[in-house]
């Protein structure tokens, strides 16, 4: 089948399946596949695929048909430019996410010390090492199988750094094997209403991990839990940010205020949203 074919065969496939980037979708799993790029379509489209090549996209259209995220199907998602490795026990970064990293990134000194809780991939702590010159990073998560992940992406994209980075990652409920103190603890928490779960897309739902979803009955329990036990944590004068949903930014304001933290802030995404909530530890 020629290349072309292979792409509008494809896209009929999962529009009948209803995916909502049936086009996109189909038409990266067949550069996935190949290891081509988007301009090998209008360039070459007459090509022959090989048989084998074929029925492997034919097998991720299938998957995909399913429901199966993208990412997951590819094991790769960009984050802050960097091509992190995921799967079935992380949730995949979203670019929304991408405004954490960049506030802390405009605020951070290098050599600081930093706690990514709820690890997850490790897309925030590892691009906070990226991006900054001899820090030191730790990452907590629950699950042993997301610390899996998130040790073999900071492997690949940290190794090749002028400045090596000293990180590690550990499992733990939250701080419960935390140990020293910290300039900044940064963290993407499980944030959306356990009523509200069961509404979201099947690739969410059905296929990225519960409990980095599912942040109890008002969605608030894990920024609770976080407040109240980062000051242990944080030096003085040391900084708490935080992912939030688009209206949780005067609840999540007003725990940090309550249990003493100060000049906090909430900054919107490129949406309008808000989108983190940080503050300063005094």
């Amino acid at each position: 089948m020629k290349y072309q074919e292979c792409y509008h065969k494809g896209t009929t496939a999962l529009v009948e399946a209803g995916i909502e980037e049936a086009v996109l979708d189909a038409r990266l799993l067949l550069e996935y596949v190949c290891n081509t790029d988007r301009n090998y379509l209008l360039v070459h489209g007459d090509n022959e695929v090989a048989a084998e090549q074929e029925e492997t996209y034919f097998q991720k259209i299938a998957m995909r048909a399913k429901r199966i995220p993208l990412q997951q199907i590819t094991g790769v998602q960009n984050f802050m430019g960097l091509d992190f490795q995921v799967n079935e026990h992380v949730l995949i970064p979203r670019q929304d996410t991408e405004i954490l990293v960049e506030e802390v990134l405009r605020q951070m000194n290098d050599g600081s010390r930093i706690l990514d809780m709820c690890t997850g991939s490790g897309c925030i702590l590892i691009s906070l090492l990226r991006y900054s010159n001899w820090c030191e990073g730790v990452g907590v998560d629950i699950s042993k199988e997301a610390l899996k992940v998130a040790g073999q992406n900071a492997m690949r994209l940290l190794s090749g750094k002028t400045h090596q980075p000293s990180y590690q990652f550990v499992e733990s409920d939250l701080f419960e094997k935390v140990d020293g103190q910290f300039d900044i603890i940064v963290s993407n928490p499980p944030y959306i209403r356990s009523d509200v779960i069961e509404t979201l897309m099947p690739e969410v739902k059905e296929h990225e991990p519960r409990q980095a979803l599912d942040g109890s009955s008002d969605g608030l329990y894990f920024y609770r839990r976080i407040v109240e036990e980062s000051g242990r944590f944080l030096k003085h004068g040391g900084m708490l940010y935080f992912e939030i949903g688009y209206d949780q930014g005067a609840e999540v304001s007003e725990i940090m205020k309550e249990k003493g933290f100060a000049d906090i802030q909430v900054v919107k995404d490129y949406a309008g949203l808000d989108r983190v909530v940080y503050g300063r530890w005094m």
